[in-house]
């Protein structure tokens, strides 16, 4: 009797087990993040007082909103949230970034557009992004994270939710939405 005589009952499983061992590998990605790439969630500040100054606070109905983004993006795996340096922008995130354990990381919304989303995707080439801006800067941002054209904003939209996914590959989809909507 030969040294493997033992393994001639096993023989029929070894085939249906290196399929069920190849289709598990199959789904992991190679790098944590590699299975979904990026995803940048801009945003425009939510309302701001009606007050005199470069630098208005939010306004009691933009406080709502921004505690409304906050937990429409609890579920979301954040790994950083961009604001400018003005008050608006830096309060519209910080509902969300409190709950995530995140400190908002200031831009400067003087750059380009297309300077600071190469700056986003080589700082944060994983993970979800949140990026607040203003109603002149938000449609060139979106444009630059996603090569593809947007529409501009007025001064009056508060609840355009922009999300670009950029895919393993370099591939980028945007999908636009209003905050108060239940689904994404």
């Amino acid at each position: 009797m030969p040294h493997n005589a033992g393994m001639a009952p096993l023989r029929p499983l070894i085939p249906l087990a290196l399929s069920a061992l190849l289709a598990a590998c199959a789904g992991m990605p190679a790098t944590p993040g590699d299975a979904t790439g990026a995803t940048y969630i801009v945003v425009r500040h939510a309302e701001k007082e009606d007050a005199p100054g470069p630098d208005p606070a939010l306004s009691s109905e933009g406080q709502a909103r921004a505690e409304r983004l906050a937990r429409r993006l609890a579920g979301e795996p954040l790994v950083a949230v961009y604001a400018t340096g003005y008050r608006r922008t830096r309060d519209t995130v910080a509902p969300a970034a409190r709950r995530h354990g995140l400190a908002p990381r200031t831009y400067d919304p003087h750059q380009t557009p297309a300077a600071f989303a190469a700056a986003l995707r080589a700082a944060h080439p994983a993970g979800t992004v949140l990026v607040a801006g203003h109603s002149n800067t938000v449609p060139a941002i979106v444009a630059a994270l996603c090569a593809c054209e947007t529409g501009a904003m007025d001064e009056s939209e508060f609840d355009r939710l922009s999300i670009v996914r950029i895919d393993r590959d370099g591939r980028p989809t945007l999908s636009v939405t209003r905050q108060d909507d239940a689904g994404r």
